[in-house]
């Protein structure tokens, strides 16, 4: 079975080894980033884009898809925080499915309600436990299910539109 993509983005060293660590415990394949910025940059979707919203795929620089099936976020960062990095996601056309859970070590109920009402999955608090790691299982399966959906009605639309060979 194909393993799992996150994208793991914050600005703390330690943090980013937890999770990173609680990710490949639990068979994850794990991308690590320190920014939102650099979260963006390796999904496609480079800033002056999102700004003049020019159309654009997640293979836009690399000329390689890179499937991510899920996004955890720290939600205090320089530059851009983890909400600001939430609502770039869901506003791209090509990225707004992957979902995105954001973490935080401080519990601000407005901030948490803010965040899933802009579309997170979950708001975790820090330090991340297991427990919390095994919640994702649901949201990445709800990713792969509805890409081999459109996996199997792509093959269908080919299959149903091939030219019959004449013998």
């Amino acid at each position: 079975m194909a393993q799992f993509h996150v994208l793991a983005v914050d600005d703390s060293v330690i943090d980013r080894m937890l999770i990173e660590r609680l990710l490949k415990t639990s068979s994850f394949h794990v991308t690590v980033v320190d920014s939102g910025t650099k979260a963006l940059k390796f999904l496609g979707l480079v800033e002056d884009e999102v700004r003049n919203e020019k159309p654009h795929s997640i293979a836009a620089e690399t000329d390689q898809v890179v499937e991510v099936n899920l996004i955890i976020t720290d939600y205090c960062m320089p530059g851009m925080t983890g909400y600001d990095l939430l609502r770039k996601i869901k506003e791209s056309n090509s990225l707004k499915d992957i979902p995105v859970v954001i973490m935080s070590s401080e519990n601000v109920p407005s901030r948490i309600n803010r965040c899933l009402e802009e579309g997170a999955e979950e708001f975790f608090l820090k330090p991340v436990q297991q427990s919390d790691v095994n919640k994702l299982k649901p949201h990445l399966l709800k990713t792969k299910v509805k890409n081999e959906d459109d996996l199997i009605n792509n093959k269908r639309r080919i299959h149903n539109n091939a030219i019959p060979l004449k013998n």
